[in-house]
C-alpha cells in the first residue's frame, strides 16, 4: 500500500507541475478578460438562481441543479481540503485557492453554458448533457468525449466517494467513538435510498440539505473568529505574505514556498469549487431554463459560494487560530487542523462534525450523479444500475483506505478529466462570448433559444 501511495503521489506532482497550474489559471483569466470580468453580474446571478424559469425544458429547477452542483462541491475540499492545503503548502495556499474561485468563476460560467447548449435528449426523453455532449456536439471530437467520460467515472470513485465516506467516518469515530466500518455502513445505506431515486431525488434532498448546512457552518466560523478577533489582520498578512514568499515561516508554521502554496492552493481550490473540472456542467444541463446564459450565470454563483465565501472562511479560521495557539498545532496532521480550529468553539466539534457528515454525504449524492450520467455516455442506461452497485460498494470501502492514497488519488484524478474540459472550453471559447453578447450585453437574458427546448 505505502508504495501505491508513493506512486500515485509522484504521478499527482508530476501532473500538477507549472503546466497544469498555468493552464488551469490561465484559462481562468482568459475567460475573465473575454467575457468583460462576468463576475460583476454576481449579484444577478444570486438573484436568477432563486427565480424559477417557468415553462422552460429541462428535469429540475435552475436551483435544483444548482443545489445539485454546489452538493458535489461543498464538502470536504472546504473543510478537510483546505486544512490538507495549509499544511502542504504553508498560508499562502489559502490565496491561491481563494483566487482560483474568484476567477474561476468565469471558467464555470463558459462550461455551464456550453454544457446547455450543446445538451440532447437521451433515449427517455430527458435532458442530458455536459463535457462528453459539448465535445462530440461542438468540436467533433468523439475520441475526447469517451475519455472525459471514462476519466469522470473513475474520478467519481476518488472524489466523490472515498475521499467523503473516509472524512464521515473519521469524523464521527473521532467525536463519538463509532467504528469508521459502522459508519460506512450508515452512510451507504442512506446513499443507496436516494440515488436509486435519479437526479430528482437527489436534486429534492439537496434543495433541502446544502442551503441550511451552509448557513450552519459559516455561522460556527463566523464566531471562531469572533473569538480569533485580535489575529484577523496578522492571519490575512500572512497569508499574503507567504503565497509570494518563497523563505520558511517562522511561529510554528511550515512554508513551502511560493510553488508549493500555489500547487496546493490550487489543486485544492479545483477540488473544492470544480471550475474548469467539467462536473458542475453536467448537472447544469438538466435545469429548466430559457438560454444557456441565464443557466451559466446560476451556475457560476456556485463557485462563489464555495470558494469565494465557505474555503476563504475556512482558511482564516485555520490560519487565525494557528497564530492564537501555535503550540496546539505542533505537528497536527493535516486532517486534524479544522477539527482543531473549532475546538476554540464551545462545542464546535460537534458543528464541525455535523457540517462535515451532511457536506461529505451531500457530494457522495451530487458525485454519484456525475458518474451515471458518463456512465450513460458511455454504455447507455442499462450499465447505470452495475455502476451504482459498484459505487456503494467502494463507498463502503473507503472508511478503512489511507487518507494519503485517496487526497493523491483525487488530485491526479481532477488534473486528468480537467485537461480534456479545459481544451474545449478554450476552443469554443468564441461561441461562449457570442452567447453572452447576444443575451446578456445585448439585454435578452429573458428570451428563449432553440438549444434549451
Amino acid at each position: 500500500m505505502q508504495t501505491l501511495t508513493q506512486v500515485v503521489k509522484a504521478c499527482s506532482d508530476f501532473l500538477w507541475g507549472v503546466p497544469m497550474l498555468v493552464m488551469l489559471f490561465g484559462t481562468h483569466l482568459f475567460l475573465t478578460v473575454r467575457l468583460h470580468f462576468v463576475q460583476r453580474h454576481t449579484f444577478k446571478a444570486i438573484r436568477l438562481s432563486v427565480t424559477p424559469d417557468k415553462g422552460s425544458e429541462g428535469e429540475v429547477s435552475q436551483f435544483g441543479a444548482l443545489a445539485t452542483a454546489l452538493a458535489a462541491t461543498i464538502g470536504t475540499g472546504n473543510i478537510i481540503g483546505v486544512s490538507t492545503a495549509i499544511a502542504l503548502g504553508g498560508p499562502g495556499a489559502v490565496l491561491w485557492c481563494w483566487l482560483t474561485g474568484v476567477f474561476g468563476i468565469a471558467t464555470k460560467y463558459g462550461e455551464s453554458l456550453l454544457a446547455v447548449k450543446y445538451r440532447t435528449r437521451n433515449e427517455k426523453g430527458a435532458m442530458v448533457g455536459g463535457p462528453m455532449y459539448t465535445i462530440e456536439r461542438g468540436l467533433h471530437w468523439k475520441w475526447m468525449a469517451v475519455l472525459f467520460a471514462a476519466l469522470t467515472v473513475v474520478a467519481t470513485f476518488g472524489i466523490g466517494c472515498t475521499v467523503q465516506s473516509h472524512a464521515i467516518s473519521d469524523v464521527v469515530h473521532t467525536t463519538f467513538g463509532v467504528p469508521m466500518a459502522v459508519s460506512g455502513a450508515v452512510v451507504t445505506l442512506l446513499s443507496a435510498v436516494v440515488i436509486l431515486g435519479g437526479v430528482k431525488a437527489i436534486a429534492q434532498v439537496c434543495e433541502k440539505l446544502v442551503p441550511f448546512m451552509s448557513l450552519f457552518y459559516i455561522l460556527g466560523c463566523l464566531a471562531i473568529l469572533a473569538i480569533n478577533w485580535n489575529f484577523l489582520a496578522p492571519a490575512l498578512a500572512l497569508i499574503v505574505q507567504s503565497a509570494f514568499s518563497a523563505r520558511a515561516l517562522g511561529g510554528g508554521f511550515v512554508g513551502g514556498g511560493v510553488m508549493a502554496a500555489c500547487r496546493y492552493g490550487m489543486a485544492r481550490g479545483l477540488f473544492s469549487n470544480e471550475s474548469g473540472l467539467g462536473t458542475a456542467p453536467i448537472a447544469a444541463a438538466t435545469a429548466q431554463t430559457k438560454n444557456p446564459v441565464r443557466q451559466a450565470l446560476v451556475s457560476m454563483t456556485g463557485t462563489f459560494w464555495d470558494t469565494v465565501v465557505v474555503c476563504a472562511m475556512t482558511g482564516l479560521v485555520v490560519v487565525s487560530s494557528m497564530m492564537r495557539d501555535p503550540a496546539a498545532f505542533a505537528g497536527a496532521g493535516d486532517d486534524a487542523m479544522t477539527r482543531l480550529a473549532f475546538a476554540n468553539l464551545p462545542g464546535g466539534q460537534y458543528v464541525l462534525t455535523l457540517a462535515l457528515s451532511v457536506f461529505a454525504f451531500t457530494t457522495i449524492l451530487g458525485w454519484s450523479f456525475y458518474g451515471e450520467k458518463c456512465v450513460e455516455y458511455l454504455f447507455g442506461a442499462r450499465a447505470i444500475t452495475a455502476y451504482r452497485v459498484v459505487y456503494l460498494a467502494v463507498l463502503f470501502l473507503g472508511t478503512v483506505t489511507s487518507l494519503d492514497l485517496v487526497w493523491n488519488f483525487s488530485d491526479l484524478m481532477n488534473g486528468l478529466m480537467a485537461f480534456p474540459n479545459l481544451v474545449s472550453v478554450l476552443l469554443l471559447s468564441g461561441v461562449i462570448v457570442k452567447e453572452t453578447r447576444h443575451y446578456l450585453w445585448e439585454g435578452r437574458l429573458d428570451e428563449a433559444s432553440e438549444e434549451t427546448v
